[in-house]
């Protein structure tokens, strides 16, 4: 997790800090939307939380919290502040809402949504337990609230085994990434009963690919997450969380290095380890694009698009998400 305190950062230091992944033209355009959102942000009593495959301006340029889907759960719920944004996707400003119902969250695109969030619904997940009675439901923290209201326990992919485990079951019904649900099942004795989502970045990614861009880099070093398909892990040096990753190459410092995820993320971990070379067969996800320095500053000055969630969805997602926190990594 990368925590920033912008309040004594000037311009010059926030690029210096990024220009290499971010050309001194595009600066010229991001640079006076970042001094009006870090001065509004003092005048609202905001905080913004942006999650690691946000760009390189938001992340290191506004962002107060920049970490993963688990992290921005958690920090969500010890901000003083009055007003969150969350520079993410639709489930993970949910998410913020759950851990802070009396504060008001934003999301500066409310149509920034998720494919593997919209794979499954309460109604699904309905199904699903009249058809094993009794058993668990683990639900990946990339669902909707109602989702969330209908499982037992959330999990993110830096918790899942744990998570799983926690339950005391012989049997869990893990939802909705079926690669993940098959990561899980290689590293737990519990059966996992899955569903058929996934992610529309990461399944594009192919063993194929991995090993064709290990043959073309020698001695790269590829860091997988575990909602990509099984040749690609199979392929990998290390499959593991969005943390995990970021940690990974922290720790290691690779002369070369694949990650094997969001390609944006890939910009935001070069910045902090300058002397690693990333490789990048660059696949994006539309939906975190949707968020841009104007759509945060906009939202934030005009307190727009705030989430709302039913009372009584809300009160039973929050259990599960409360759960999941108490877990911990």
């Amino acid at each position: 997790m990368t925590t920033q305190n912008l309040s004594n950062k000037s311009l010059d230091q926030i690029y210096k800090k990024i220009s290499s992944v971010v050309p001194e033209i595009e600066w010229k355009f991001h640079a006076p939307l970042i001094d009006k959102i870090n001065k509004l942000k003092k005048e609202k009593d905001a905080v913004i939380l942006a999650h690691n495959y946000q760009t390189p301006e938001i992340y290191h340029g506004v962002a107060d919290i920049s970490a993963d889907s688990l992290a921005l759960a958690l920090e969500a719920a010890k901000t003083k502040a009055g007003i969150i944004v969350l520079c993410g996707v639709h489930f993970m400003a949910e998410t913020a809402k759950l851990m802070n119902p009396n504060k008001k969250v934003l999301i500066p695109d409310m149509y920034a949504g998720c494919s593997l969030a919209e794979s499954i619904t309460g109604e699904d997940v309905r199904m699903l337990k009249e058809k094993y009675p009794g058993i668990p439901v683990v639900s990946y923290v990339n669902t909707s609230a109602e989702v969330k209201a209908e499982s037992d326990v959330c999990c993110t992919s830096a918790n899942a085994v744990k998570v799983v485990e926690s339950l005391g079951s012989d049997k869990v019904i893990f939802l909705p990434d079926h690669y993940l649900a098959n990561y899980v099942q290689k590293n737990t004795k519990v059966k996992i009963i899955s569903w058929q989502g996934t992610c529309m970045v990461h399944e594009k990614f192919t063993g194929k690919e991995i090993e064709d861009i290990k043959k073309e880099n020698p001695g790269i070093e590829i860091i997988a997450h575990p909602e990509c398909p099984p040749d690609v892990i199979s392929a990998s040096d290390f499959a593991g969380s969005t943390s995990s990753m970021v940690k990974y190459v922290k720790k290691n410092q690779p002369k070369k290095v694949l990650l094997v995820t969001e390609c944006t993320m890939s910009d935001n971990v070069q910045v902090e380890n300058p002397n690693v070379q990333f490789i990048k067969p660059c696949n994006l996800c539309p939906h975190m694009k949707k968020i841009t320095l104007n759509k945060v500053y906009s939202c934030l000055k005009n307190e727009s698009n705030e989430i709302k969630i039913s009372h009584n969805i809300a009160e039973m997602a929050r259990k599960s998400v409360l759960r999941m926190a108490e877990i911990g990594r």
